[in-house]
C-alpha cells in the first residue's frame, strides 16, 4: 500500500486513495486525512469503506460510467458510411470537363 501511495507512475486518483488508506492505518482520523489531501470528510471516508469491502480492487474507478451511448454500432456505422458517399446531386468534374450529378434526384450542390 505505501508503494501504491508514493508512485510516480500509478493512476494520480489511485495513489490518492492508497494515501488515504495508508493515513488512517496509521491512526489519522478522517477529518484529519481530509485536510492533509483537501478533500472533503464525505470522500474520504466513501474510499475506505470501499477498500475495507473490497480490498485493493476498491480503490479502482468502477466500469460504466459517463453517458450512455444513444445509438448501436450497426447504426453509427451506417451513418458513417452515409457521410462518406457523395451526397445526391453534387456535381463534380466528368472526364470530359462537363459538371454533372451522379444522381440528379437531389437538390443541386456544388463542390467547395
Amino acid at each position: 500500500m505505501l508503494r501504491l501511495s508514493r508512485a510516480r507512475k500509478a493512476p494520480r486518483d489511485l495513489a490518492l486513495r492508497a494515501r488515504m488508506v495508508e493515513l488512517s492505518w496509521a491512526g489519522e482520523y478522517v477529518p484529519a486525512i481530509a485536510d492533509e489531501l483537501r478533500c472533503s470528510q464525505k470522500t474520504v471516508r466513501r474510499w475506505l469503506h470501499r477498500f475495507n469491502r473490497l480490498g485493493l480492487d476498491g480503490l479502482e474507478d468502477l466500469g460504466g460510467q459517463g453517458r450512455k451511448r444513444r445509438i448501436t454500432e450497426g447504426e453509427r456505422a451506417r451513418i458513417i458510411g452515409l457521410v462518406k458517399q457523395p451526397a445526391p446531386g453534387r456535381l463534380t468534374m466528368q472526364a470530359d470537363g462537363e459538371l454533372a450529378a451522379e444522381d440528379e434526384s437531389g437538390p443541386p450542390e456544388l463542390d467547395p
